[in-house]
């Protein structure tokens, strides 16, 4: 494009009258820029502009600029013209837009095109993957972009896209500078996961800097192997050796990578060789220092797909002895301190210094100076105790060793060690999600939040040697707060935290949190079991007890609600029966207890590490399950069934004993019936005349009927008027049935006014060798 300016218009939104837009007239032209849209400093850059084939002449605008560049004639075929910018600079960087000439007038004017010039490398930002660049299928990671020039915009650009990932404000980096952190996942091997970022002023938003180097995720676990690591000499070395780790696979691979646990940096890759039957790599090390400790693993992947990996090696430490020249700083009790509270710094070492020197930040001459005492873990240790900490100064301080005879020669300094001095504003919230009871390699985040508005966030966990996390503040809708990732989740994770807020310009912070338990599962091998007494359908205002028990040995027993997010029930654990168990009361039971439950175990040297969980128990409370009162429906139709059933039988039986009352003692003589025996027994041992009587009644195969018994109590025959007479015979014909085709026992049924029982005996035999009677059964009515 050429500098000279031709005419003065203003463009887009204060055309002049001789230039209005006939709408409708004309279509809409088309704006680019080749070779794209996002140039470094100096390269040439064409902007395009298309309209019609009527189009007699093209101009360029640029917003915010009251002047237009040098109007373009149309190329051939007529539709289009180009404007030139031969050497890109922030001068050109802007929001641009062009329209065209016609026979009938102005077209409307095109979209937006926006050019972005990118800046010297001084400006380029860092990309980092927090807690690794190596992901699961599936998993979640946080990339962070951060930069020394406090740049105030970060932008996450992927790979094969041109509009921007994500824009984020910037804030406060911890080790100084500024940064943005950006949450990707789930991660998918669909396609590939490539960032850079960039930065820069809110001033200048077209103005970038350079990108970041390029970071890519990989996803482990899509190749069906798992190589293998080891390390020469051996995996303990002295400072300024050299090393050697092999990774090697029988599987075919392309290639190798080795990665340091916690680190935020790409994994080291290499190319595979084929040797003695194997794949493999060596990455080689020389001059080790005490950077080079830590955990290794390395991984295969295959030309094809070079960001998908295999299973990961099984975990190598490395380690170099004679490194540890370097002091720890820690506090007692914590570095986390009431305003006025005493505090005690302790400065360590394994090298054995004599003598130990605590420096406060900001200060050329030592704080303080102590000889050295022996550490209770061996080494050396020096105690210094500070009183009445107070926020008006920042407490930032670092520790030094020498040894005697060379005063001048110090250790390098020990990590910074910064006290937070709490003070009474407004408490923040920790929150966690997904939730506070999780399965190690879980992704967790501990969110602060608070509707104060503080500007840095501090996460402290109970009893840790490490001073508190720091983080800026991340912008909620309404709230302050910053997010603490710690996932994947280990079992050095479990344990009491609590987070804090404060204000930049201050060093106090907030008064603390309450306190936030994460907790593992899984960790302990057993599996304790769960119950309910006295049952588990129960109606509200009942009293209900959890069980919770276990043969192995447990300290304390946990219970969970599932779908509720309050704090876990706890209870010591009791010795009974050969089982550790305890004993959850639950009373007066609501609605609001139904639901499903698990317990846990826990040893009382490691709280926060649990069992695996016990088998699901479902809680039903009346009221919250249509199916209770059918249930109630059903019990209640049975009881009146039963009760009808026993009502009848009673009448039934009233009117037998009325009725046998009124037998004549005459009937005696009368000869039962064809298949009707009658036996009159009484109590031959007390001679009672009034001894039960009893009815025999033989069953024949084809029919059995009721006979009459004889009476102690003679009764007149003329007493058995034609009523009974009848009514006895319709008895006799009603309780016919079908006889047994196999001989039964005889059945004596002595009926009492109270009492109805049965008494079965075997049926005596022949007196004259004939074949055994048919079967009887007997009734008796006790007559008192």
């Amino acid at each position: 494009m050429t500098p000279t300016l031709t005419a003065l218009f203003c463009f887009g939104l204060s055309m002049s009258p001789q230039t209005q837009v006939q709408t409708g007239t004309h279509p809409k032209p088309t704006i680019w820029a080749e070779p794209g849209s996002m140039m470094p400093w100096g390269t040439p850059v064409t902007i395009w502009c298309q309209g019609s084939l009527e189009a007699q002449e093209y101009r360029l605008g640029k917003d915010g600029d009251s002047w237009n560049w040098d109007s373009q004639k149309p190329l051939e075929p007529g539709d289009k013209a180009k404007f030139s910018i031969t050497h890109m600079t922030d001068v050109y960087a802007g929001r641009y837009r062009c329209d065209y000439l016609s026979p009938t007038g102005w077209s409307e004017p095109s979209d937006t095109l926006e050019l972005v010039v990118v800046t010297g490398s001084q400006d380029q930002p860092t990309l980092s993957a927090l807690p690794s660049p190596v992901v699961t299928l599936g998993g979640n990671v946080t990339l962070q972009c951060t930069s020394w020039m406090g740049i105030h915009r970060f932008i996450l650009m992927k790979e094969g896209e041109r509009q921007p990932s994500w824009t984020l404000v910037s804030q406060a980096a911890p080790g100084g500078g500024t940064q943005a952190l950006f949450p990707v996942g789930p991660v998918t091997p669909n396609h590939r996961w490539r960032f850079r970022c960039y930065g820069y002023y809110s001033n200048t938003p077209q103005v970038w800097s350079y990108p970041s180097d390029p970071l890519e995720l990989l996803v482990s676990g899509q190749l069906p192997f798992t190589p293998s690591l080891s390390v020469q000499p051996g995996p303990t070395v002295a400072p300024g050796e050299n090393v050697t780790l092999l990774c090697q696979s029988r599987s075919s691979v392309d290639t190798f990578l080795l990665s340091k646990e916690g680190a935020a940096d790409p994994p080291l890759r290499l190319r595979s060789q084929y040797r003695a039957g194997q794949h493999q790599t060596e990455f080689y090390m020389s001059s080790v220092t005490s950077a080079q400790e830590g955990t290794y693993r390395c991984y295969g992947s295959a030309s094809t797909s070079p960001y998908l990996l295999s299973q990961p090696s099984d975990p190598l430490e490395l380690l170099v002895s004679g490194s540890h020249g370097q002091p720890s700083l820690s506090a007692l009790p914590s570095p986390v301190v009431t305003s006025g509270g005493n505090v005690t710094f302790q400065c360590a070492s394994r090298m054995g210094f004599h003598t130990f020197v605590l420096m406060k930040e900001g200060e050329r001459q030592p704080s303080w100076a102590l000889n050295s005492q022996p550490a209770p873990r061996g080494g050396t240790q020096a105690l210094f105790p500070v009183g009445s900490v107070t926020p008006s100064l920042r407490w930032m301080v670092r520790c030094y060793g020498y040894y005697s005879n060379t005063p001048q020669v110090w250790s390098d300094p020990s990590d910074p060690l910064e006290l937070l001095v709490l003070g009474v504003s407004g408490k923040p919230t920790l929150l966690t999600q997904p939730g506070s009871l999780m399965m190690p390699g879980q992704s967790v985040t501990l969110q602060c939040r608070s509707d104060v508005g503080y500007d840095r966030f501090a996460l402290s966990k109970e009893g840790a040697p490490d001073p508190p996390r720091q983080l800026g503040k991340q912008p909620q809708a309404g709230l302050s707060g910053a997010d603490f990732p710690l996932g994947p989740v280990k079992p050095s994770h479990g344990g009491r935290y609590t987070c804090y807020g404060g204000h930049t310009l201050s060093s106090e912070w907030s008064a603390p949190s309450d306190p936030l338990d994460i907790l593992l599962t899984g960790q302990l091998p057993y599996t304790p079991s769960l119950s309910v007494q006295p049952r588990r359908m129960v109606a509200p205002g009942e009293n209900v007890t959890l069980l919770c028990q276990s043969q192995s040995s447990v300290d304390t027993f946990l219970l969970t609600k599932e779908g509720v997010a309050d704090p876990l029930l706890r209870l010591r654990s009791q010795y009974r029966a050969g089982q550790h168990r305890a004993e959850f009361p639950l009373m007066p039971v609501t609605s609001d207890h139904g639901g499903s439950y698990r317990c846990y175990g826990s040893a009382s040297t490691s709280p926060y590490l649990l069992s695996q969980p016990s088998d699901p128990l479902e809680l039903l409370v009346s009221g919250e399950s249509p199916h209770w009162y059918l249930y109630i429906l059903i019990v209640a139709v049975v009881a009146f069934i039963l009760l009808l059933s026993l009502l009848v039988c009673l009448q039934v039986r009233h009117r037998h004993q009325s009725k046998g009352r009124k037998l004549d003692a005459a009937m005696q003589d009368t000869q039962p019936e064809e298949g009707v025996e009658l036996n009159h027994q009484q109590n031959t041992q007390n001679e009672d005349p009034q001894g039960p009587t009893y009815i025999q009644v033989s069953l024949s195969r084809s029919r059995f009927r009721w006979g009459l018994a004889t009476s102690p109590f003679p009764v007149s025959e003329g007493l058995l008027d034609s009523e009974d007479r009848q009514a006895e015979e319709n008895r006799q014909t009603d309780c016919q049935v079908a006889a047994y085709d196999t001989p039964q026992d005889v059945t004596y049924t002595q009926l009492h006014p109270l009492t109805l029982r049965q008494e079965t005996r075997a049926s005596p035999p022949s007196q004259l060798g004939e074949p055994p009677a048919e079967p009887s059964v007997y009734a008796a009515l006790a007559m008192h």
